[in-house]
């Protein structure tokens, strides 16, 4: 599952959830590319999270795939890590610079 919030300039991803049958074959690192690439195409140019303290291996994953940890941009029961990842440009917006 995969779900996305948005903000100015970025999206907040709310929820990775892999089955745990299905845990170490790829699936959180899929399902982190894919709302990348949904977050980059809708004109996101950052995404964001926070995570649980006791949720090390989503920790790990998250800093396998480039994010890295920030001050605190929200609050909650559960947002005791927060971590931002800089999104590559669209295509069409790297043709536009030139």
């Amino acid at each position: 599952m995969r779900r996305a919030r948005w903000q100015p300039g970025w999206a907040e991803l709310t929820r990775v959830y892999v089955r745990p049958e299905h845990r170490g074959a790829g699936g959180g690192a899929a399902l982190i590319a894919a709302i990348e690439a949904y977050a980059a195409g809708g004109g996101a140019t950052r995404i964001r999270l926070d995570a649980r303290s006791d949720l090390v291996e989503a920790r790990a994953l998250y800093a396998r795939h480039g994010y890295r940890e920030i001050p605190a941009f929200s609050s909650g029961p559960y947002a005791q890590h927060w971590f931002e990842k800089a999104l590559a440009g669209r295509v069409d917006d790297a043709a536009e610079a030139r």
